[in-house]
């Protein structure tokens, strides 16, 4: 009777150890698949956007640059007809084209974030592309009074944003896979207590 209860007993302890690593298994794909649509629908394509317009406005800063070094919005002395014609067009082509994707990723996919709430520099970037689209709207009417937004762009509190997500879901993609070095290394140091 013994040797019966033993072997229905470790069976069932068998049963339950594959049950419980067939759930833990689970909840690791289906965490995995989460991240990698966040990085692919959502925190990818934001921080890819970020980048290239930083880049961008970057090349435009240098080559309109004044003597000191500074754009001409942002020096005492205001830009010149030319030099806002040249912004109009740079504008139109990139900058607002980038930011309206930004805005489209943020608000189609606001389910992938990582927050519970909107983040402040995402609210920021909307009213921003909100305040270009009356600038160029006037633009388009022949009206080059304004050559700014009405709202502020989020530069460096987005760009320190989408880095540090993309950069956190990365590791933490590489962590589900089981391929990250710094998994290995987290690992042994647990292991040797350092």
């Amino acid at each position: 009777m013994a040797a019966v209860i033993l072997t229905v007993g470790l069976a069932f302890i068998g049963y339950l150890a594959t049950y419980l690593n067939g759930l833990r298994l689970a909840q690791r794909q289906a965490r995995l698949a989460r991240v990698n649509q966040q990085l692919s629908d959502f925190y990818g394509p934001l921080f890819a956007l970020m980048e290239a317009n930083s880049r961008t406005y970057d090349t435009f800063s240098e080559r309109y640059a004044r003597p000191d070094g500074r754009d001409p919005f942002r020096h005492e002395t205001p830009p010149t007809d030319q030099e806002l014609a040249q912004w109009r067009t740079w504008a139109t082509t990139v900058f607002i084209p980038n930011i309206r994707t930004m805005r489209d990723v943020v608000v189609t996919r606001a389910d992938l974030l990582i927050e519970e709430e909107m983040p402040q520099a995402l609210l920021q970037l909307c009213a921003h592309v909100a305040g270009y689209e009356i600038t160029a709207a006037r633009w388009a009417q022949g009206n080059y009074e304004e050559h700014l937004s009405l709202t502020p762009f989020p530069g460096r509190d987005l760009k320190e944003y989408t880095r540090d997500r993309f950069t956190r879901l990365k590791s933490e993609q590489a962590q589900l896979l089981g391929n990250s070095r710094t998994v290995g290394r987290n690992r042994w140091t647990f292991l040797v207590g350092r």
